[in-house]
């Protein structure tokens, strides 16, 4: 199981990290989660240079993909050459989209009529490329999944996690990182926003 993370420069460092910490809570031989980067590293949107994992190649065949958000998405998008390069495939992969990621999943005509979640600065691109947006954190349909502010992060680690390996890994992963004295709160919404999504 290979789940990718794009991450390129000027990345949310929240966005990309938050879902690689979560998923890395599944302990298991096979199971691999990586920062996919067009780069040998990137920096973030605050200065935080990270080495890439795996390449984008790699992402096309990933088993599940995650789209992270950042300062250059407009760049990103309006790169032929690398929007072109990313092969993505809902048939085959689970993917899901942070925040501006979601107006990358958009141009690369995965959204369709799908509505979705984004945060508030990114909503009027997602708008303008024709996708309805939602006001809430997390929506998935089949195996497309977009979320909407940083910590929304969380959810689309869970609901990758909840496909592919069910439910009570997903509550596992998250309570491990829940905060103390808070962690069946934390859990019961992250369930909340995931389960529906799930059938």
């Amino acid at each position: 199981m290979h789940i990718a993370i794009l991450t390129f420069d000027g990345f949310n460092e929240l966005d990309s990290l938050i879902a690689l910490g979560v998923l890395n809570r599944i302990q298991k031989p096979d199971w691999r989660v990586t920062l996919s980067c067009p780069s040998a590293s990137v920096t973030s949107m605050n200065g935080v240079t990270v080495h890439a994992q795996s390449t984008l190649a790699d992402a096309c065949q990933a088993d599940a993909v995650i789209i992270g958000s950042g300062m250059r998405t407009r760049e990103i998008a309006n790169d032929a050459a690398l929007m072109a390069s990313l092969k993505l495939d809902p048939k085959r992969q689970l993917i899901g989209a942070q925040c501006s990621g979601t107006f990358l999943l958009a141009k690369l005509g995965l959204l369709g009529a799908v509505p979705a979640c984004t945060d508030l600065i990114t909503k009027p691109w997602v708008l303008e490329a024709g996708i309805e947006v939602l006001n809430q954190a997390f929506c998935a349909r089949g195996n497309v999944a977009t979320a909407g502010g940083c910590f929304a992060s969380q959810y689309l680690a869970g609901w990758i996690i909840a496909r592919t390996e069910g439910l009570d890994a997903a509550k596992t992963a998250l309570e491990y990182v829940a905060p103390v004295g808070e962690k069946q709160e934390y859990v019961s919404r992250a369930m909340k926003n995931i389960t529906p999504y799930l059938a």
